[in-house]
């Protein structure tokens, strides 16, 4: 089944953006924005995973009484 299509508005500025963040010439818009979303939940997801790392490092480090370690955290 073919998925709806809509129209929506964009300044032509953020048309310019993204024609300039094109990987190959015939990359469509709907293309670039779905490959943008994906990169942006990846970002995300790895930005939790290392937060999650330091949080663990931190707690392992103070539950030792070892404050020392903070300055590189």
């Amino acid at each position: 089944m073919k998925e709806e299509i809509t129209t929506i508005q964009l300044k032509k500025s953020v048309v310019q953006a993204l024609k300039n963040v094109k990987r190959y010439p015939r990359e469509t818009y709907n293309e670039i924005i779905l490959r943008l979303i994906t990169e942006a939940k990846e970002t995300q997801e790895l930005g939790i995973f290392v937060q999650k790392a330091q949080e663990t490092k931190m707690k392992e480090l103070w539950s030792e009484g070892d404050y020392s370690g903070w300055e590189n955290a």
